[in-house]
């Protein structure tokens, strides 16, 4: 949202008011007249030099040389001209012989830019008409600028760059007194706005109105805001940064946010044992840092600890609010319902996955348990705040993708929270109804599958009642295109519950007592599954060409990992399926901003090459020769990609039995075999959140 209007650092009052019409403001540039004649400009067509003498007035902003509007100008020629240099590339590929010779003979002929620019535009446009919109789409989409050559995101250097001083924070706070980290309020209000533009509205479980007022203010005692909430936040921010000060290893990915993350730690172990507001929040954004990371292991304990904390201020669990709604303040009662049905999201995005053979005890085998947001079962039973009101004006408020210069959108923070509530709770739904004690007999069986056809029809009206604000075709912010995602990634998992094939009866048989049936499926779960993968592979694209995907949160590449894995299930598994090669390139970029996306993009290399596909991947001309080298089964650059660099991460799954490994005693992690999808989501859990040994807390019987 666009808050730069509220909470900006700086003051304003009746002085600067009365001062600003007691100096006549400096004028930056002059019209060309007023130049030629050396006169005073008054600096706004038409200048009153030009009135007078009845002249023609003509400003040239080109000559405006103030810092930031002569760089921002700079920025966007650049811009431009990089988009006519792509869409001229695109032509070439597209377009037919005639068509590409007058191309040429504009370029030899030295048309000006505005020429070329008309021709390519009409030309494209017309070869849209003669090709399946759709297809082009996803081709265009593979074909386009990808990065999965540099060793890491681009970061900025220490001499100011172009993007350096262009940046204008959207939110103005201070650095002093929440982190002594940096003394450097510009970058911490850099951070603030990252995170409160991709990674706030998610789950938005703080208030941002009160947090930012608190912050502002400097009170270090304050409810709302405390330097351990801050760190934390700055932390996860640093995710979404390409700031050398983000990193504490400039270039390294692995050490983002890093020092951030051990004044968080610090300041932890110095809380009260009693939880406050602001740790609860704090320990949520642990939660989730912890979750991008490969070695931590500390996932599901801090989870844990997030929930026991909910239950201890009265927010969730049986026992009631400790505090009536009434008699709270108008900040604390918004943010006690934020950060309630915040962690009610956060718990319902983490779902039960159980892989179909040999499946384990529901009550003895909880460790084999992922994530969709990481798949696992949710704790969570009853939220004690009521539902944040809705807000009307806040579904208004601009969302700007800061800090790029793309266009603004409403935010609809409201309405999304309201809709991704209700799927949350369809989720918990799919918790506890989905998982059943061992193998299922014929009448469980039968019990379960219908559960799962109620639940899927659920899911389906939820989606067909979405608000039409939030269609494609209107291109609505980034979490809106993450909770539809998140609708398909459901659907996946729901129908990798329970095969259709798997049950089993106890019952003897004998020739007198032919086998019992089970009545014919609604759904075919393949099919469900499949389509569900191809809308993420859908919504990536729409979410690649309106924002890009580098800033993406990281719901987006478990999505895009869990659709990839579906893909690759099916027997007739294609390796040049434009959705399947349109969601690799994009999980190419996601992937390189973490540890933990690079070692899982290194098992989902590995289990494309499984399918020995190489001879129609060197023979395309729709697949690059950056993916050509990723997923050719020969490629000779085979040890030599940044993805192999991080196999040493995946060390990790040989060091403990209860990790599973992923490879024979003995074999190289760069030559294994590959996964399917249930060893991948058992892979993903180990590598993001390690595995949860809190067997009995676990353990919630429905209704409880």
């Amino acid at each position: 949202m666009d808050s730069s209007h509220s909470y900006s650092h700086s003051k304003s009052g009746s002085s600067s008011t009365s001062s600003s019409n007691t100096f006549h403001k400096r004028v930056s540039t002059a019209c060309l007249a007023c130049k030629k004649s050396k006169r005073k400009c008054s600096g706004t067509p038409p200048c009153t030099n030009c009135t007078t003498f009845h002249r023609t007035c003509i400003f040239d902003e080109s000559l405006d040389q103030r810092r930031r509007v002569a760089a921002k100008r700079t920025a966007d020629e650049l811009s431009y001209h990089r988009d006519l240099l792509n869409d001229l590339f695109q032509l070439v590929r597209s377009a037919d012989e005639p068509k590409s010779q007058v191309l040429l003979d504009l370029i030899r002929r030295n048309a000006p830019p505005h020429e070329l620019r008309s021709y390519i535009d009409t030309t494209l446009a017309d070869l849209g008409k003669h090709n399946d919109p759709e297809t082009v789409a996803k081709l265009e989409d593979v074909k386009s600028i990808i990065n999965v050559q540099d060793p890491a995101p681009a970061f900025r250097s220490k001499v100011m760059d172009i993007h350096y001083l262009c940046d204008e924070a959207t939110i103005k706070v201070p650095a002093h007194p929440w982190t002594t980290v940096t003394s450097d309020a510009g970058l911490v209000s850099h951070l603030v706005s990252l995170y409160f533009t991709w990674d706030y509205p998610v789950h938005a479980f703080l208030d941002e109105g009160a947090f930012l007022r608190h912050m502002v203010a400097g009170d270090p005692s304050s409810r709302f805001c405390s330097p351990f909430l801050v760190n934390a936040l700055l932390s996860n921010a640093c995710y979404f940064s390409e700031f050398s000060e983000a990193y504490v290893v400039p270039g390294d990915i692995s050490s983002k946010g890093c020092a951030f993350l051990a004044e968080a730690e610090r300041l932890k172990g110095e809380l009260h044992a009693q939880p406050t507001l602001a740790s609860l929040q704090g320990t949520l954004f642990m939660y989730e840092r912890y979750a991008m990371s490969r070695n931590d292991d500390l996932g599901y304990a801090t989870l844990h600890e997030a929930i026991r904390m909910g239950e201890a201020l009265g927010l969730i669990g049986n026992k009631g609010p400790r505090i009536a709604p009434e008699h709270l303040s108008e900040d604390m009662d918004s943010s006690c319902r934020r950060t309630a049905w915040g962690l009610f999201h956060i718990d319902t995005w983490v779902l039960p996955y159980m892989p179909f053979e040999g499946r384990p005890s529901f009550v003895t085998d909880w460790n084999r348990m992922v994530h969709t947001g990481f798949l696992r079962p949710c704790l969570i039973s009853h939220v004690n705040m009521p539902l944040p009101e809705r807000n009307r004006l806040e579904d208004q408020c601009v969302w700007r993708p800061y800090p790029t210069h793309r266009e603004t959108r409403p935010s609809y923070l409201s309405l999304y929270f309201d809709e991704a509530c209700k799927l949350s709770t369809i989720a918990r739904d799919i918790s506890r109804s989905m998982f059943a004690d061992g193998r299922l007999s014929i009448d469980e069986f039968e019990v379960h599958r219908q559960s799962r056809e109620v639940l899927y029809e659920r899911l389906n009206r939820w989606h067909d009642l979405l608000p039409e604000a939030f269609e494609d075709r209107f291109k609505p912010p980034p979490h809106v295109i993450l909770l539809k995602m998140r609708h398909y990634a459901l659907t996946i998992n729901l129908f990798s519950c329970i095969s259709d094939q798997e049950s089993t009866t106890e019952a003897p048989k004998t020739p007198e007592s032919p086998p019992q049936q089970t009545s014919e499926s609604k759904y075919n779960a393949w099919e469900v599954t499949q389509v569900a993968a191809h809308g993420i592979a859908s919504l990536t694209r729409l979410l690649r060409r309106e924002y890009g995907v580098s800033r993406a949160h990281h719901f987006a590449m478990y999505a895009i990992n869990l659709a990839l894995f579906t893909m690759l299930e099916q027997e007739s598994f294609d390796v040049l399926d434009p959705d399947f090669l349109s969601l690799a390139s994009a999980f190419s970029v996601v992937a390189s901003r973490s540890a933990l996306g690079r070692n899982l993009f290194h098992i989902f290399r590995q289990s494309v090459r499984a399918k020995a596909q190489g001879d129609r991947i060197r023979d395309s001309d729709s697949i690059t020769d950056d993916l050509k080298d990723l997923f050719d089964e020969e490629s000779s650059n085979e040890g030599h990609n940044r993805f192999d660099e991080y196999a040493d991460g995946l060390e990790k799954l040989n060091q403990d039995k209860k990790y599973h490994g992923i490879g024979e005693d003995g074999q190289s992690l760069q030559d294994y075999p590959g996964l399917g999808l249930s060893d991948m989501l058992d892979r993903y859990e180990s590598l993001s959140l390690g595995k949860d040994n809190v067997l009995a807390e676990r353990h919630h019987p429905p209704g409880c």
